[in-house]
């Protein structure tokens, strides 16, 4: 078992970056305020909640690419994890409520270009650069998270 935190929660009305919110209710359906233009590929049951890692975005950034948290689309950024142990199949437990499945590695899009230098989206896919995805979740247990709330692997 590995233990982290919440360190932000981001929503946006639709599209990138999402902006930080201090708590929100988690159901099924997803992030409570949050939307997606694209629900062909966001969003949904298995696509309800997107997750990524504080230590990822920070390496990014010491990279020089100007990606902050939120900027990639995420709901929950994590900190403390082992982001390599994020996989499809793992549950993780957030606050006293909250517990999600990891369904899949993201697909990044054009929509975050702007968030590498070099204008390499891709720098985050899985099958390009194993470890450096965002993930999505489903909902196995709803409620609300906090920042700064306990994020459990198990």
């Amino acid at each position: 078992m590995a233990e982290g935190r919440i360190f932000q929660i981001s929503v946006s009305s639709g599209g990138v970056p999402k902006l930080a919110v201090s708590e929100v209710e988690v159901t099924a359906a997803g992030v409570a305020g949050d939307r997606q233009r694209d629900l062909k590929h966001h969003g949904g049951p298995q696509r309800a909640v997107c997750l990524y890692a504080l230590d990822r975005i920070q390496a990014l950034q010491k990279e020089g690419h100007p990606v902050t948290p939120g900027a990639l689309g995420e709901n929950l950024t994590l900190e403390g994890l082992d982001w390599e142990a994020v996989v499809p199949g793992v549950v993780l437990h957030l606050g006293p409520e909250v517990a999600l499945e990891v369904m899949s590695f993201t697909e990044p899009c054009g929509t975050i270009r702007g968030c590498f230098s070099d204008g390499d989206y891709q720098r985050i896919l899985q099958d390009r650069h194993p470890g450096w995805s965002r993930v999505y979740a489903r909902v196995l247990a709803e409620g609300r998270v906090a920042v700064g709330q306990a994020a459990v692997l198990k």
